[in-house]
């Protein structure tokens, strides 16, 4: 893959050289310690014994999807089919994931757990166009993420490539105060249920978040659309009469309008992010895209 190159500024410019010399056992304990800074994932685990092997790393984003961290040691390596090995081993295994989430993060986190899309992310000094063509044909939630390090004081994560992942499917029962079950709608299942107005609305919302950059990754939920970059920035929701947004950005510093904007900190709802916006209209929308530009420039 083509090198990034790094230059410090000062009274002269001097490039800095980027070597692979960083123990990968360093690089691992690097990242579990910083795993929530670095990639947005609260860790759980290291060296998760499962049946048929040892996942080196595992964790839960802020989606609460599960995480699998694994990390390439030689060339000869193939550690794309390892966390493929792993994903679907999880998969089998989910009253084993809900142990440790209830052990680390506690019951509350634990319910949940959301199984739709669940990520592999492999980290290496380096991989192939092969590597980045075979994981996008996979479609499933991989990531390849290369690192280099610089000097002694600075570590690079280039992310390679943005998976477009099929959701699971999964049905999920709720009861009713009366004691009678219903199934809970998911996002897809809602949005393809919408008015041709909301979808016409929701298309136009989306293009205009993914226009904003190429460092976007789309990210569906069961229950809601997230684009993030590290984190979440807007997590969408759409329902018969209007659609919702959660943006990254502080309540506080918005002039909050009754109908259209709210803060949500203490409320609880799918997805993540504090300011809530309620779009009905073209109108909203156009109102909207000045919050939305700010939840990207300022994250």
């Amino acid at each position: 893959m083509s090198e990034i190159k790094l230059f410090e500024m000062g009274t002269t410019v001097k490039e800095r050289t980027s070597s692979e010399v960083l123990l990968e056992r360093e690089l691992q304990h690097i990242i579990e310690k910083n795993m929530e800074l670095f990639f947005g994932v609260r860790f759980l685990k290291s060296e998760y014994t499962i049946t048929n092997g040892r996942m080196d790393s595992i964790g839960i984003d802020e989606n609460n999807s599960p995480v699998i961290f694994e990390y390439k040691r030689n060339t000869s390596e193939n550690v794309i089919n390892q966390g493929l090995f792993y994903l679907d081993w999880l998969l089998d295994h989910k009253a084993d994931f809900k142990l440790l989430v209830i052990e680390k993060l506690g019951n509350e986190i634990a319910e949940q757990i959301d199984w739709s899309v669940p990520c592999v992310i492999c980290i290496a000094n380096d991989f192939t166009r092969y590597d980045v063509h075979a994981v996008n044909q996979m479609q499933r939630n991989i990531k390849l993420v290369k690192y280099r390090k610089y000097g002694s004081d600075l570590l690079l994560f280039e992310h390679l490539n943005t998976p477009v992942a099929k959701p699971l499917n999964e049905t999920t029962a709720s009861h009713s105060s009366s004691g009678t079950s219903y199934v809970q709608k998911t996002h897809l299942e809602k949005l393809a249920s919408a008015s041709d107005h909301f979808k016409t609305l929701y298309d136009s919302i989306c293009d205009y978040i993914e226009s904003l950059g190429d460092d976007l990754i789309q990210n569906q939920l069961k229950f809601y659309l997230a684009y993030k970059k590290v984190q979440n920035l807007v997590c969408i929701e759409i329902f018969k009469n209007q659609i919702i947004l959660h943006l990254k950005l502080d309540p506080n510093t918005v002039e909050l309008e009754k109908g259209f904007t709210r803060n949500v900190k203490n409320i609880g709802h799918y997805g993540t992010c504090d300011l809530e916006i309620t779009i009905r209209t073209d109108k909203d929308f156009q109102k909207s895209k000045a919050l939305i530009d700010r939840a990207y420039f300022e994250t």
